[in-house]
This record gives structure tokens, sequence and C-alpha cells, in this order.
């Protein structure tokens, strides 16, 4: 299993974070590797589900995220799934004493199959790709 987790504080209250992170779709704004993110059903809560589309190393894949945990105004988890890959997402969102926000997120990736013979040569692209995802999620927040 590989993690990707970055911890950023951005000077916006934790309700606009919250607002903006918890819909799923906002990874069309801020995630590198996202080609398209669209819901395909629910309203947000628990049991939505999502189809992503990214981009890594080259080529394209298509995972099926269903929310499996929200604690309003403070986390939600994802589950995504193809053949190849399960991602579990978590967003995490805390307010400062000063009203700004904590955001952490972590991608728990596990490869399956032929895909898990590349996994430890992906210890390099995947940080590369946290490193980009935690540069344009800040400028996404500091934009709202």
């Amino acid at each position: 299993m590989k993690h990707i987790e970055r911890t950023i504080t951005v000077d916006k209250p934790a309700e606009r974070v919250w607002e903006y992170l918890s819909d799923f779709r906002s990874t069309n704004d801020w995630d590198p590797g996202t080609v398209l993110t669209e819901r395909t059903s629910g309203d947000g809560g628990a049991g939505t589900t999502y189809r992503n589309t990214s981009k890594f190393l080259g080529r394209e894949s298509e995972l099926e995220y269903t929310v499996t945990e929200v604690v309003p105004g403070r986390r939600i988890t994802l589950e995504g799934r193809n053949k190849s890959v399960t991602s579990r997402d978590t967003i995490t969102v805390d307010p400062t004493p000063a009203g700004g926000t904590v955001v952490t997120y972590l991608a728990e990736i596990e490869l399956h199959g032929v895909a898990a013979v590349g996994t430890p040569v992906l210890d390099l692209p995947l940080k590369k790709l946290g490193d980009d995802a935690e540069r344009s999620l800040t400028r996404a927040l500091d934009r709202l």
C-alpha cells in the first residue's frame, strides 16, 4: 500500500473550505492528475458516487468512487476502485483559532494484479503527484 499525505493551512473559513472540498468534483479544479470527475448519483453524502478519470505516468484510468463516510464540516472519506487499483481518499478540515483552516488530504493506494508489480517504482512519481496537488490545492483554496 502506498500513501500520499499532505497538510496545508489557508486563510479561509473552514465552512467555506468544507463546502468546496466535500464535493469531490472540486478535484476538477485542483487535482493535477484529474482529467474529469463527475457525480453519478447521490447528494454528496454517504453512498454518493463519482466517476473520476485521471492521468498518471502518461496513462488514463477511470475509477468509480463511493463516499463511505461523512462527518459534516470535518471529514469525508471516499473509496475509488477499478480492476487495477483501490484508492481510499480522506479529506479532513479543521478550523484554526485565527479563522483559517488546516486541510489534510490522505490517499491510500493499493495496486492489484499485474499493476502491483510496479508498486516499488511508484515512490518518486507519487511524491511528485502529492507535491503538485499540494500546490494546486493551496492555490484553489486561496481563490475561495
